[in-house]
């Protein structure tokens, strides 16, 4: 398996596939290639569901399965700040 990185925005919010152990589902929407991901997150999944959300921006890595998902490795969110009125 060969660790591949990948940038973009995510298209959908995490959804949970699996509750023991945990296993999220993403969309995210590749910059490079404005090409649709389907993703999984296995690794600190319970953090990911925390900090993602429709419209993050993500780093991530990791590689593909056979079915030709981004089961993800490691990530970084970019945090989007919420200012009241």
């Amino acid at each position: 398996m060969e660790q591949q990185p990948l940038n973009g925005i995510l298209e959908s919010d995490p959804r949970t596939i699996k509750l023991s152990p945990l296993l999220l589902y993403v969309k995210i929407r590749d910059s490079k290639t404005n090409e649709l991901i389907n993703c999984l997150v296995h690794v600190h999944a319970l953090d990911f569901l925390y900090r993602a959300e429709k419209g993050s921006t993500a780093a991530l890595l990791g590689h593909y399965n056979s079915r030709r998902q981004f089961v993800i490795t490691r990530y970084a969110i970019v945090a989007h700040t919420k200012v009241g009125a």
